[in-house]
């Protein structure tokens, strides 16, 4: 009745799947950000296209978080690159400013929140790694890590093995 116990003929007794299922979620729940994330790859607003193109090759990342000072101002993809080098110009005099995607839009993570809840981002949104970020008294956002489909994805391997 408790789904806890299976039992089948000439089998024998089990752990049910239903159980573990539960198991699994419960740990992913507890999983929290500040515990998974990774270093985020940060460039200047005021960084050329070009300059912003070679850090994203050289660092083998998808995404480029755009700060002034310490604060976020604005995500970078490699998707915004690639129409930014098809549009043509020169681009090592554009500066990524002009093509980042800017905060009031960006979607990001606090760390105290689940690896489950930065999942549900990353498959809502249609992107590749989120910001995680805290506030300063200001209420500015401060860049402190990033999520990516490869830290959730490490994370479930972790928890299956």
């Amino acid at each position: 009745m408790c789904k806890i116990i299976d039992a089948k003929p000439k089998v024998g007794y089990f752990i049910s799947q239903a159980k573990a299922n539960e198991d699994l979620a419960d740990k992913l729940m507890n999983i929290k950000l500040a515990d998974v994330k990774s270093l985020p790859v940060v460039v200047n607003e005021g960084t050329s296209v070009y300059d912003s193109i070679v850090t994203l090759f050289l660092e083998n990342v998808g995404t480029l978080f755009v700060v002034e000072d310490k604060y976020l101002k604005g995500i970078v993809s490699r998707k915004d690159l690639l129409k930014a080098a098809m549009g043509g110009g020169d681009l090592s005099t554009i500066p990524i400013g002009v093509i980042m995607t800017r905060v009031p839009k960006a979607v990001y993570c606090t760390e105290n929140e689940s690896i489950i809840d930065a999942a549900e981002k990353i498959i809502e949104h249609e992107v590749d790694c989120i910001p995680i970020i805290e506030f300063d008294l200001s209420s500015k956002m401060i860049i402190t890590g990033r999520i990516s489909k490869t830290n959730v994805t490490k994370v479930m391997l972790d928890l299956v093995k």
